[in-house]
């Protein structure tokens, strides 16, 4: 299939035909969650945009190595460079272990992303297993003149840097506007000016998580993990770094500068962002206290939920906007979501029961065509959706007989609808399994209530069960191990 794939660049700010460095090689890495809390519905959106980046590189043919890490150490509360460390400061008011909090938290992350049925990346590194690539990436950086130590810790020189590159060209920032909008914070007089950041931090007695450094006992700055470990497994080059919005400033353009610090050239080619979830139109997020935990909305237990929602309908919900605008909650929109994504299954299932024509009114071709062209236009999932409800339409016209289609219209349909509804969008119909556990159950209870007539010698009884079921295909045979049932 000729690649006609275009990416929105956040660094060039348009879409770009996507041309990997060895093809058919792609190396994507994705900025995973710093695990001191539940996951909620913030980290679901970079889950599922990624994968289904993931799953649609895959599709046309690429070798893609996914890297996703896990902030384990370094980021500190509020995101500066002074204060206690997220997971330390969790595990201080649990009296855990710092390590116990990673593993709790990672756990969860992991079992909820299964749940939203996204694959899992080539590689998680985390920050703390990467200590020794961080340290020989910030001797790198010292070395070429762009960082300075103050009393044990280490920071990168901004202005120096933006002499030579251009500090801020990927959320296109000045540092003139940096240096009229920075204040000075308690704890930072150490930097030269209040807009540099760490590389390095000395551990003070306090602090639970250090290691040994060539200039402190210490801890890495968050910027630099995601340096270190993309250029260990993906080269110091290599093709699509993707994150929230979020993250694009200070996180994503310290990582620009970090890179041409160490080796004079940025690390990526192609920037992708998506945006936020709001509430009420503000940010959600653990900062302000407004979040929803994905347990919570598979439980259905919080207050501004009025019933559980399953990991499909969040998903779908999800891919109902794109990725790079704002998606708004509220229950009326998931409830639109799970009545939709039903109409899209229930039009899946309904192929099978098509009576195939002489000839087709239904252009299945072209409709596929569209839906290659709304992925090939920056992964553009609500365009696709819209056309697989447009392809519903059809299948249900057919079989109300106000439409016809052949038989290999429809196996092509089968085929192709497969494709985009469950491979690329990556949903899946758990009332399908739902449905198979309650139907082994009623089985079951019928067998019994026949084995029990049999029992009695009520043969005329369990005949009649027995035939009953025969009209609904439904096939009993009575074995020595007692009777066992298959549809026919």
């Amino acid at each position: 299939m000729e690649n006609k794939l275009k990416i929105y660049n956040t660094l060039s700010r348009k879409k770009e035909l996507f041309k990997p460095i060895n093809p058919p090689h792609v190396g994507m890495y994705v900025c995973g969650p710093t695990v001191y809390g539940d996951a909620h519905l913030g980290h679901a959106r970079p889950g599922i945009t990624f994968d289904i980046v993931f799953r649609y590189l895959r599709h046309l043919g690429y070798k893609v190595r996914y890297v996703r890490n896990i902030t384990d150490v370094g980021h500190l509360v509020a995101d500066a460079d002074a204060g206690e460390d997220k997971i330390q400061q969790k595990a201080r008011l649990e009296q855990l272990e710092p390590m116990e909090v990673v593993k709790y938290y990672t756990d969860r992350y992991h079992k909820n992303m299964e749940q939203l049925n996204t694959l899992p990346p080539s590689i998680e590194p985390t920050a703390s297993g990467h200590i020794i690539e961080q340290i020989e990436l910030v001797k790198k950086i010292l070395e070429n003149g762009y960082a300075y130590e103050s009393d044990g810790s280490l920071y990168f020189d901004v202005e120096k840097y933006n002499k030579d590159y251009h500090y801020g060209k990927l959320s296109g920032r000045r540092i003139e506007e940096l240096m009229q909008n920075t204040r000075e914070l308690a704890g930072q007089e150490e930097k030269r000016n209040p807009f540099d950041f760490a590389l390095w931090k000395k551990a003070d007695p306090t602090h639970i998580m250090h290691w040994p450094s060539p200039w402190s006992e210490g801890y890495p700055g968050w910027h630099l993990e995601c340096s270190a470990m993309g250029a260990k497994y993906l080269g110091e080059t290599f093709d699509i770094h993707g994150g929230g919005m979020d993250l694009l400033f200070p996180h994503h353009e310290s990582e620009i500068a970090q890179a041409n610090a160490a080796t004079g050239h940025d690390p990526v080619r192609y920037w992708m962002h998506n945006n936020m979830i709001t509430i009420n139109g503000q940010k959600m997020g653990k900062s302000l206290n407004n979040f929803i935990t994905l347990n919570e909305f598979f439980s259905g237990d919080h207050p501004a939920l009025d019933q559980a929602y399953s990991p499909m309908t969040i998903r779908f919900f999800i891919l109902q906007a794109h990725y790079r605008s704002t998606l708004d909650f509220s229950t009326d929109a998931l409830k639109a979501a799970e009545k939709g994504m039903r109409k899209l299954f229930d039009a899946f299932y309904l192929l099978e029961e098509l009576k195939p024509s002489a000839t087709s009114s239904v252009d299945v071709k072209t409709i596929e065509e569209k839906c290659y062209e709304a992925m090939n236009d920056d992964f553009n999932t609500p365009v696709v959706i819209a056309h697989l409800f447009d392809l519903a339409h059809s299948i249900n016209q057919v079989y109300a007989g106000k439409e016809t289609m052949t038989q290999e219209d429809i196996d092509y349909t089968k085929r192709f609808f497969s494709t985009f509804l469950f491979d690329l969008l990556g949903l899946k119909d758990n009332k399908e399994k739902d449905d198979s556990a309650l139907i082994d159950y009623l089985m079951q209870t019928i067998l019994e209530i026949r084995q029990e007539a049999k029992n009695r010698k009520d043969y005329a009884t369990a005949d009649r069960i027995r035939d009953e079921l025969a009209k609904m295909n439904i096939q009993i045979k009575d074995t020595k191990d007692g009777a066992k049932w298959s549809f026919k």
